[in-house]
């Protein structure tokens, strides 16, 4: 499953832990995070996940359409596309007015209390964001919520890992970090629960031919890859890769390489640290001009206009 690694990496993710929340008693809140919340990191992401981590007592998330999950101390609740959603004591509750919220707000923090008197849930909320022209398959092909408990792996590492992220003050990129942890075993598990005749971007990460030629593709998209190699080395025929990986992934294997190095291109322009041509040789063209070309077609401008907007945008941030 390192190709999840790999596409969690490209997405340069970045985060913070914003919301301290208290809730006794029966209570209920609508969640979502809006760019108000962002706002001490960064401006609204392209790709916004939220979620939240139980310290104490129980919860019951409900997004609309799906059934509702109850989660105890220890479990996080993610929602990949940061889908509106509702946090309650029990099904039937009505959510909370805004008047009937208790919010303090302190060094980028806001601390949220809400319900009658009663036993207490402890809530630390968060989110991670990409930028706008960071999206992946792979995120619109998660179901809108995950949760993760923390008693079926190691609980010791993702409490302390949270109370880091709440107590620490940490930068949007250490958030990040410690946040993709989560998020992956997230999805690994839940990868993991899929049917075996189930289909789509989530099913190619369990699927041994289509998961090996991601994985060569990601770690090695500079060198001249061809379908040939990449079944050879997957252990199907052609055809069958082929067939696969349009199936499961939605494009065929050269098409997704070709996307992909223009991901780590896009990523090598964004730190600014090599030149265009630089760049153009480090994702496997052979002269500027070609990858210029290929640059322009996939992101609709040439490398050195992309890197000025990019610039621009972080410069306006």
């Amino acid at each position: 499953m390192d190709v999840l690694d790999d596409i969690l990496g490209s997405l340069r993710l970045r985060g913070g832990v914003v919301i301290d929340g208290e809730f006794t008693g029966d209570y209920c809140v609508r969640a979502q995070f809006t760019p108000n919340h962002c706002g001490p990191w960064f401006p609204m992401p392209g790709t916004l996940i939220a979620y939240h981590y139980i310290r104490s007592g129980r919860t019951i998330a409900q997004v609309d359409g799906l059934d509702p999950v109850a989660v105890d101390a220890g479990s996080i609740i993610i929602l990949p596309r940061n889908d509106p959603h509702l946090l309650t004591s029990r099904l039937g509750v009505p959510p909370a007015d805004v008047s009937e919220i208790t919010w303090v707000t302190a060094e980028g923090v806001h601390r949220l209390s809400s319900g009658t008197p009663g036993d207490k849930t402890e809530v630390w909320c968060g989110f991670l964001g990409t930028g706008l022209d960071t999206r992946h398959p792979l995120m619109d092909a998660l179901p809108p919520m995950l949760t993760l408990n923390a008693a079926h792996h190691d609980a010791q590492w993702l409490d302390s890992s949270l109370r880091f992220l709440s107590q620490a003050n940490p930068s949007p990129e250490m958030v990040a970090r410690l946040s993709e942890l989560f998020l992956a075993q997230a999805i690994r598990d839940y990868v993991e629960q899929l049917p075996e005749r189930s289909g789509g971007w989530l099913r190619g990460l369990a699927d041994p031919a289509v998961s090996r030629a991601l994985s060569i593709i990601h770690k090695r998209y500079a060198e001249d890859l061809d379908v040939e190699m990449l079944a050879r080395e997957a252990g199907v025929s052609r055809s069958v890769l082929g067939e696969r990986f349009a199936s499961l992934i939605g494009e065929s294997p050269m098409r997704y390489c070709a996307r992909w190095r223009m991901r780590m291109a896009s990523n090598m322009l964004r730190e600014g640290k090599q030149s265009s041509a630089s760049v153009a040789y480090a994702v496997g063209f052979t002269s500027e001009a070609a990858f210029n070309r290929a640059f322009k077609r996939e992101t609709g401008v040439p490398p050195a206009t992309w890197r000025k907007i990019e610039a621009e945008g972080r410069a306006v941030a």
